[in-house]
């Protein structure tokens, strides 16, 4: 599906892949190497989960071909990763971004906010710990409960209210600032050099082949612009990829579709976007965005000059309703 394309970035997430061995790691890269072009600095990134750190893995991790890794700390704050259900704590998180800075020159630090029982003062905790390890990228997500999760049927108690986790919001946009770290997306904030180019490919409407079990992607055809969606289970996946057939699902974005889906990704920049490249992307005119621009325009969520649109600071505090005004 992808055969002749050049591939800018790798991601290797989806769950705990810092399970594997270096060596299986090793042999994922050298296979896709043997089967497609990669770019000369490819970003190649691997999600790893504290409770699996041993000591000098992320540097054989290096040695393997991967460029980034992205720790999920989550939190430093014990009570707060238990109550999240991680296997690891304090110490262990504190332990692998060490050992992540010892053996990358780019890696991620994630964190979560408007947790259970969380205080302003723990948030200014769990910012004193993570700037003090000095990451060159920080992604801060709000805690969200989704569908059909343990959160979901089991609400966690005690979930700050939503001008709380504004105020912890903003306060993370004013420490990382404060440390050299430029908010550019709206959960990421990165010095320059260090953003993350698979998730810009995301935001900026670009494609990515998703695989493995569940994993999605987006593909641009001639004439259509194709989303699909793996098999879900893991057993029944090897199955289906084996014989061939491994899409659940493909479905072709409708034309109407196309401005809200965009939107939904560039919105998300803190620079937006170019309007020569929403119709490279979408193969649509500026014209059917027009009408959602000038409402977003009266309602001070975007501003915009002849070449570029992008959110204000209004804007990405009410990032859902600035989408919602593209909706078909």
């Amino acid at each position: 599906m992808v055969w002749g394309r050049l591939v800018h970035t790798i991601f290797i997430g989806g769950g705990t892949p810092s399970l594997f061995s270096p060596e299986a790691i090793d042999r994922l890269l050298g296979d896709i190497r043997a089967r497609l072009k990669l770019a000369a600095d490819c970003e190649i990134t691997l999600e790893a989960n504290p409770g699996t750190f041993e000591r000098d893995r992320f540097r054989a991790y290096r040695a393997a071909g991967v460029t980034r890794l992205s720790v999920g700390v989550q939190s430093f704050n014990d009570t707060h990763l238990k109550a999240l259900g991680r296997v690891h704590d304090r110490a262990q998180a504190i332990a692998a971004v060490e050992e992540a800075a010892s053996a990358f020159e780019t890696f991620n630090l994630d964190l979560m906010y408007a947790l259970p029982g969380q205080s302003p003062a723990d948030l200014e905790r769990d910012l004193d710990q993570a700037l003090a390890l000095a990451p060159p990228h920080l992604s801060v997500y709000h805690l969200t409960i989704e569908p059909n999760t343990y959160f979901a049927k089991f609400p966690p108690k005690r979930l700050p209210d939503d001008d709380a986790a504004y105020d912890m919001l903003d306060r993370i946009t004013e420490r990382t600032g404060a440390a050299g770290l430029n908010r550019y997306e709206i959960s990421g904030y990165a010095r320059d050099g260090h953003r993350c180019a698979h998730n810009l490919n995301y935001w900026q409407f670009g494609d990515y082949l998703g695989i493995g079990a569940g994993a999605h992607g987006k593909l641009s055809f001639a004439h259509r612009i194709v989303r699909q969606v793996r098999f879900r289970d893991p057993v029944r996946y090897m199955a289906q990829a084996l014989a061939g057939a491994a899409v659940a699902q493909s479905d072709e974005v409708a034309l109407s579709d196309l401005p809200f889906e965009y939107m939904l990704n560039t919105l998300r920049l803190v620079e937006g976007f170019s309007l020569a490249q929403f119709t490279e992307r979408t193969g649509l005119a500026i014209t059917a965005i027009q009408r959602g621009l000038a409402r977003a325009e009266e309602q001070g969520l975007v501003a915009r000059d002849l070449h570029r649109v992008w959110p204000t600071v209004r804007g990405l505090d009410f990032l859902s309703d600035l989408q919602t005004l593209f909706l078909p």
